[in-house]
């Protein structure tokens, strides 16, 4: 089967673009492992009372890194559904391009 010049730079559009879905994936489970040590560790301060600082340049600043963490995955999963959304699109293109080819 014979395959166009921008058949295959859209696939290898397609290629690349699941690389950096394969790269987020990776992130988000970092952050995900980050989120269950900061839940237990919360939950563990719950039974204390005590309130959470974090050091800044010096610095003492009350903080809530379970919101930074949870905001942190809900912009990766925003990304990896905007990746799947192209590769769908690149997906259909190739698949066009391939029949329109065979026509010929």
């Amino acid at each position: 089967m014979n395959v166009s010049k921008e058949a295959e730079q859209k696939i290898s559009e397609v290629q690349l673009v699941e690389q950096n879905i394969q790269n987020l994936l990776i992130q988000k489970q970092n952050f995900q492992v980050q989120f269950t040590e900061i839940d237990n560790a919360l939950t563990e301060l719950d039974k204390s009372d005590d309130e959470v600082y974090k050091i800044v340049s010096g610095l003492m600043i009350k903080t809530n890194k379970r919101e930074v963490i949870e905001l942190r995955i809900k912009n990766i999963e925003k990304q990896e559904s905007k990746l799947k959304e192209k590769i769908s699109g690149l997906q259909k293109e190739i698949m066009e391009g391939i029949k329109s080819d065979d026509r010929k």
